[in-house]
Parts: structure tokens; sequence; C-alpha cells
């Protein structure tokens, strides 16, 4: 979903903040996590400043709804329409990070290097800083190469927290 069009967005709880999920007829454009409903809301309208921004529809409700449930209980992968927007690099960045496993973890570096960049680690970085798509392109799952956490655009707190909950998941159901 690219600036101009329509955009409406629904705003929920969960046990790890506010969330807010926002799309249109291309699918969802924003995922977003935080503290404060009002400050997702105003991070969307930044976002996308040249389009129209309305309260939720029906398919917002329900990305919502889904984006809560895997929150909460991390069982399959997010599966929503995505509207991705991006640079090419950042793009294929993206598609790495949503090929890694429920509760695996990749290496900025590996990651570079699957994305046709081997020596692009900060690259990586900062693609994973640019996603606006919080859970459905999962850029919680990169770390250092030495395995600690590290930048997330969402908070340290929660990245630590939904690895931790996505290996719960995984364990709970072998």
């Amino acid at each position: 979903m690219l600036n101009g069009g329509s955009i409406g967005y629904a705003v929920g709880s969960c046990s790890l903040g506010a969330v807010l999920v926002a799309g249109g007829v291309n699918g969802v454009c924003a995922i977003a996590l935080g503290d404060v409903a009002d400050s997702l809301v105003h991070q969307l309208r930044l976002r996308f400043r040249d389009a129209e921004i309305g309260h939720s529809n029906a398919d917002c409700a329900d990305w919502l709804q889904q984006t809560i449930a895997f929150i909460e209980q991390p069982a399959t992968e997010l599966a929503l329409p995505l509207a991705l927007s991006g640079t090419p690099f950042q793009r294929r960045v993206w598609q790495v990070l949503r090929e890694i496993p429920l509760a695996a973890t990749l290496s900025y570096s590996a990651i570079a290097g699957l994305s046709g960049a081997e020596r692009s680690a900060r690259a990586v970085a900062a693609a994973c800083a640019a996603n606006t798509l919080a859970l459905a392109v999962p850029c919680h799952r990169a770390v250092r190469s030495d395995g600690k956490l590290a930048g997330y655009r969402w908070g340290l707190e929660r990245k630590a927290e939904l690895l931790k909950r996505e290996r719960e998941a995984l364990a709970a159901g072998q």
C-alpha cells in the first residue's frame, strides 16, 4: 500500500499492549505494537500522509483479531494478505524473514547472505527497522551473530516475549 488511496484501521489490546492493524483493498499495510493506541494511530498517519485514513472496516477488524490471536497463542504463522511497500532490497529481506520458521531465529548476517547481499548485515538491520508489518514480517526473529537480541521497532521486551511465546507454543505442539 503506497501513500494515497484509502486505508482503514482497527486498534485493540493484547497482553503486549496496544495493537493496530491497517489496510485497504490491497491488503494489510501496517501492523504496529505499542503502549498507547493514539500513538500508533498518529504513527500510521505520519507513515501514510497522502492516504485517506478512516476507522475500522470489517477486514481490519478481522485482521486485528487474527493478529491478537497470534500474539496470545502463536500456533501457526500469521497469514494475512500483505500490501508490502519497500525497496527491492527491503522486500528481499522481508521475504527471507517470512521464511524463518516459528520460534527460530537467524542472524542479520545470515539474512544478508540469504538476501543476496552477504556483507550487508547493517542494511538488513535497517530493512528490519523499516518494516511496518510487525509479526506478519517477523523481524523479531532477526538476532545478532552471537544470538543476542538487538533492535526492534516495537521494543526489545516485546521481541523477547514474542520469541518466548513462539518457543513455548512449538514445545507444547510436540
